[in-house]
């Protein structure tokens, strides 16, 4: 899986091949989420922090346009009905 990958961060990087992978393996991961996921994970993370909503939902529309995979830009209503339904 990606072997090309594992092999340049093998030799640009003091990683051993299994420490490569396993990177490798979490970057795909982060990127495999939806942008539903996301949004509903970066909207309870920034309540951990104590950012209100009107705060949060601006900088998770922000975030969502640095994504992989930039999904369309979403509206604020939009993001709350991902996040309450």
């Amino acid at each position: 899986m990606h072997d090309e990958l594992v092999d340049h961060l093998t030799r640009s990087t003091p990683l051993g091949r299994g420490e490569a992978l396993r990177v490798v393996q979490d970057v795909l991961a982060y990127f495999d989420e939806s942008t539903e996921e996301f949004v509903r994970r970066r909207h309870r993370e920034l309540q951990t922090q104590g950012l209100v909503n009107a705060e949060i939902f601006e900088r998770i529309g922000a975030d969502l346009r640095y994504r992989a995979v930039a999904p369309p830009e979403l509206t604020l209503r939009q993001l709350r009905r991902i996040v309450y339904g």
